[in-house]
């Protein structure tokens, strides 16, 4: 419970604006909803793929596909749309993967004997080009000769991520002049209060920074203000750990509770306004600006991960791994070109 029950009250007479948090912040949280709802259920694939989530194969180009991370790619299909309205003769199939290795036998490649595959359980790793060769033969029917027939189908399959949803939130108070020591001490008990208030929720306040300004406003003088700003982050120390343990992709339910992170802010802050107009008969020299709220939603990926909406048209808002020669360090949401040795592999946070 934030409040900070039981620690000594500040003398400094700017910081009772903090008691005007505090007497509100309880009933923030009690006006916030006690747990996560359940977050809606998702789909396997979310991004541009083609009717019941089946992609038919092109002998012309290799065909792209998107598969979030946990979950079972789309049914890839060893012939071509075309091709599969008629009847095929005799027909074999042989599909292989990224390293060249075929994949009859793979725990995580579901092959049917009809040529179709699914991929289960998509990590970054698996992601790469993917073919099928089938093997199959046309009878003439003047002559009744046969002739042996294949073709080739590429299937270039790529893991993403849904976009992490961080939240940047600015916020003003009044202050008694800019240069007293108790409005950094006033920052840091705010910071404290509303840690406490998403705390449950896994997510954090980070980047949190303040300045302090002398504003001239009509029929009010000169007042100082502190600009406060911070981020909401969905995910708070050793939730990444937790994530990497579940059978499944995290990203939906964090930034559910980051919205819900960001839902008790806002009302928290709007309380102040309802605090100091009702609560208080002496106004704290420290106080809310009422309608100072804001809040900017921010996307960022994951590192091994980036957006390219040249290169990843049909999933120009998803975190797409990286390619091998490109590397993601960290959150800033792009892919970049390994300089001097080229990453290997699918997903690489640093170059060789």
């Amino acid at each position: 419970m934030a409040g900070g029950g039981g620690r000594p009250c500040c003398p400094q007479q700017a910081l009772l604006g903090v008691v005007a948090i505090v007497a509100v912040v309880a009933e923030a949280q009690q006006g916030a909803p006690g747990a996560a709802r359940a977050a809606p259920e998702e789909e396997q694939l979310s991004v541009g793929f083609f009717q019941k989530n089946v992609v038919y194969g092109n002998d012309q180009r290799a065909e792209n596909v998107y598969v979030k991370v946990f979950t079972n790619s789309p049914t890839l299909v060893c012939m071509d749309l075309t091709l599969s309205q008629d009847e095929v003769i005799d027909p074999r199939y042989s599909w292989t993967g990224p390293d060249g290795r075929n994949l009859e036998g793979q725990g995580y490649a579901n092959l049917t004997s009809s040529g179709e595959l699914v991929l289960l359980g998509f990590q970054e790793s698996m992601s790469g080009a993917y073919k099928c060769v089938l093997s199959h033969r046309i009878i003439e029917t003047s002559t009744q000769k046969e002739v042996a027939v294949t073709n080739t189908y590429r299937f270039m399959v790529y893991a993403y991520r849904e976009a992490n949803q961080v939240y940047q939130v600015s916020v003003r108070f009044t202050s008694k002049g800019c240069e007293l020591a108790a409005n950094t001490l006033f920052v840091e008990e705010l910071k404290r209060i509303l840690e406490d208030l998403i705390s449950e929720l896994m997510s954090r306040v980070e980047q949190l920074s303040h300045r302090c300004h002398s504003l001239e406003v009509p029929h009010r003088g000169s007042p100082s203000e502190l600009f406060i700003t911070f981020q909401v982050n969905p995910f708070a120390p050793g939730w990444e750990d937790l994530c990497s343990r579940l059978p499944q992709d995290c990203e939906g339910t964090a930034n559910h509770r980051a919205q819900q992170a960001r839902e008790r802010i806002g009302e928290f802050f709007r309380k102040q306004t309802y605090a100091l107009k009702h609560q208080f008969q002496t106004i704290p020299a420290i106080h809310y600006v009422e309608g100072s709220f804001s809040v900017t939603p921010i996307d960022s990926c994951r590192p091994g991960f980036g957006r390219n909406a040249v290169a990843h048209r049909s999933c120009a808002g998803c975190c797409v791994v990286c390619s091998p020669g490109t590397y993601s360090p960290d959150s800033a949401g792009s892919c970049r070109l390994c300089v001097r040795h080229r990453a290997a592999r699918y997903g690489a946070k640093s170059c060789p």
